[in-house]
């Protein structure tokens, strides 16, 4: 799976000092645009819920996120700045955004080039800040981070419920590459496809062959995106490795970004959104009423972990960008080993049943509930709420 890519190059003291913006200092796109504060609060509003909605997807970036490079495209920092000045300096690509934006290197796009523009030291910015040339190219990153949120649920449902965000994804990916390690472009063209279905089904020569190969793909999501916050989110700052790598700096919502984050391994194994208790067509209800004592206890380790995680991580000092070093951090990232240790106990267990004919149905209904209510029903409100983020942004601009 591609990952959020590293600037290194990126002075260290800009964390602290703010991330003053390309147009605060150089004067690029010099013209304000006409709008008013309270357009401006609105948009910061719903881009704090267009986020949410997108880090309760992570524990299942597998899928539609990784083989169509949504996840990089839409979500990856630090924000390259100069790289973007020189876009809203550049007339032919300001003059056709919405090509420039398919081709573009990810580190401009998405989540945090919106925020880049939209927020300062974890507040709405001054609208008397926001020139034309910046407003005209969030409203047009606003558009392509609703397509791309579309195609995740349009390509995730199984019942292809939604015809035009069906028509969206199929436009998403006939117009879309996907993208290196470094997050450029690559020549790889995309090919439409319906993961629910092949989640649902799987089958010798399909993206899953068995009904719990699919299954162990719910914990290893959850386990690659609780090794990517303890890790790198917070990991890599902490360390001195490379101070820069902070999410969400502009709007200091990098801790709710983690905790969102765990919250969709909390759902995904859960078998329900905002579960606080795992429903009878879970993975961990299946695990905590088998007749495997092994599998019992490890599952209710599971749930005594997922709970410490999200604690630890909720007791960081605010803001991250600002305490990436404090001892809370430390904390955090060792609760999420916990996590990430017993969920890959539990998944060497289940392993072990790959010949069993009554694991084998039981997951299928296990995996069959996850896509709808989890992984769909998340992509639906992501999608619904990108698009109102994009209204948003599009309103800022009064006349």
């Amino acid at each position: 799976m591609i990952k959020k890519f590293s600037r290194m190059a990126v002075v260290a003291a800009t964390v602290v000092a703010g991330f003053a913006s390309c147009s605060d200092n150089d004067g690029v796109g010099a013209s304000i645009v006409p709008g008013t504060q309270e357009a401006i609060n609105k948009a910061c509003a719903d881009w704090r819920t267009a986020r949410a909605n997108w880090e309760n997807t992570e524990a299942f970036l597998f899928g539609a996120a990784d083989v169509y490079s949504i996840d990089p495209h839409t979500d990856t920092w630090p924000v390259a700045s100069t790289d973007l000045a020189n876009v809203l300096r550049d007339n032919d690509k300001m003059s056709n955004l919405s090509t420039f934006l398919k081709t573009a290197k990810s580190d401009i796009l998405g989540y945090h080039g919106i925020e880049y523009v939209l927020f300062r030291d974890g507040s709405p910015r001054n609208i008397n800040q926001v020139t034309e040339n910046e407003y005209r190219y969030i409203c047009a990153v606003a558009e392509d981070l609703y397509n791309a949120t579309a195609t995740l649920e349009a390509t995730w449902d199984a019942n292809e419920s939604n015809a035009e965000r069906k028509k969206v994804a199929q436009e998403y990916v006939s117009t879309h590459y996907a993208l290196d390690d470094e997050g450029n472009v690559t020549e790889e063209g995309l090919v439409y496809e319906n993961f629910g279905k092949a989640f649902k089904n799987p089958g010798a020569g399909k993206r899953w062959e068995t009904n719990l190969d699919a299954t162990l793909e719910i914990i290893s999501g959850c386990v690659d995106i609780i090794g990517e916050v303890g890790n790198s989110k917070i990991g890599l700052p902490y360390t001195g490795e490379d101070v820069t790598y902070v999410e969400s700096p502009y709007a200091w919502n990098s801790i709710t970004d983690f905790y969102d984050n765990i919250i969709s391994c909390k759902n995904a194994l859960y078998g329900s959104v905002g579960a606080t208790a795992p429903n009878d067509k879970s993975l961990i209800y299946f695990c905590l009423n088998s007749n495997n004592n092994t599998l019992k206890t490890q599952a209710q380790t599971v749930q005594t972990k997922l709970d410490n995680a999200l604690a630890k991580i909720k007791a960081m000092k605010y803001p991250f960008v600002k305490y990436y070093s404090d001892s809370s951090c430390k904390t955090a990232m060792d609760a999420l080993t916990e996590l990430s240790t017993a969920l890959d106990a539990l998944s060497e267990t289940l392993k072990g049943y790959s010949g069993n004919t009554e694991v084998q149905n039981a997951c299928k209904e296990i995996n069959a509930n996850y896509v709808d209510n989890v992984v769909v029903a998340t992509y639906r409100t992501l999608a619904n709420n990108a698009y109102t983020l994009w209204q948003s942004i599009k309103n800022i601009k009064t006349n």
